[in-house]
């Protein structure tokens, strides 16, 4: 889900509500983990810039900034309901050997256990590789990975659609959304090309995708609109505000 322009600009109003509901959560018992995005939108705010860049140094400063900001906005709202939060910076080769995946895992659950909330994105100001589109995927893909490598019991992944529909709801009034989805296969995956948000990297199939790597390894996966960030109880009240992946191996 975008939380964050291209501008820069933040929606404060969601993003506030996104760590309340959190916060909430983690005090009534649940673990949670919060894997975000937009360095670079941000640090294009800070510095004034209204397009893009394509060098890839340029991307690589503007995360650095954007990071900064990003943190410092997450540890001042997470801050006021008495959560702390810890940022963690992860590249595809740091998930790519179980010594490594162990070591992401011992940080995570030492955290967790320390009551801290961890915020984890990709780390694109050092990785060229993944500013340049050789990388883990996305935060979709970067969500489904983590949640395995800490044995999660349920990803959650935000976009600006209610979830999984049979077609582009945008252009047909008539389209379904699916409230469950037992198995991911090509007809599912094939839904998703064809009903794909408008927002993030890749939009609908890489959220397909990502589920279909968590929920084979026995994580449930809800795709649903986050626009309203308060829906997320739903799920923890036996609810299914979007779609819902079954877990399988």
């Amino acid at each position: 889900m975008d939380f964050y322009a291209e501008t820069g600009a933040n929606n404060y109003r969601r993003i506030e509500t996104l760590c309340k509901v959190l916060a909430d959560l983690q005090n009534s018992g649940e673990e949670i983990m919060l894997v975000s995005s937009g360095a670079i939108g941000v640090g294009m705010g800070k510095t004034g810039l209204s397009k893009r860049p394509d060098e890839t140094k340029k991307k690589q400063a503007l995360a650095a900034i954007g990071q900064c900001e990003l943190m410092f906005m997450y540890d001042k709202i997470f801050g006021e309901y008495n959560h702390s939060v810890a940022q963690i910076l992860l590249t595809a080769d740091a998930v790519e050997t179980e010594k490594k995946r162990k070591n992401i895992n011992n940080t995570i659950d030492e955290l967790l256990s320390m009551g801290v909330i961890p915020i984890i994105n990709e780390n694109d100001t050092v990785s060229i590789d993944e500013l340049e589109g050789n990388k883990i995927g996305d935060n979709d893909m970067l969500s489904a990975i983590v949640s395995h490598i800490i044995n999660a019991d349920r990803l959650v992944i935000l976009t600006d659609i209610d979830g999984l529909y049979d077609s582009n709801p945008r252009e047909n009034p008539n389209a379904k959304k699916l409230d469950v989805v037992t198995k991911i296969n090509k007809s599912i995956l094939d839904m998703a090309a064809g009903t794909g948000s408008n927002r993030g990297t890749g939009g609908m199939i890489t959220k397909l995708q990502a589920a279909d790597y968590a929920t084979k390894r026995g994580i449930e996966v809800h795709v649903m609109n986050g626009t309203d960030p308060k829906t997320i109880y739903d799920i923890f009240e036996g609810k299914t505000p979007g779609t819902k992946f079954l877990a399988h191996r």
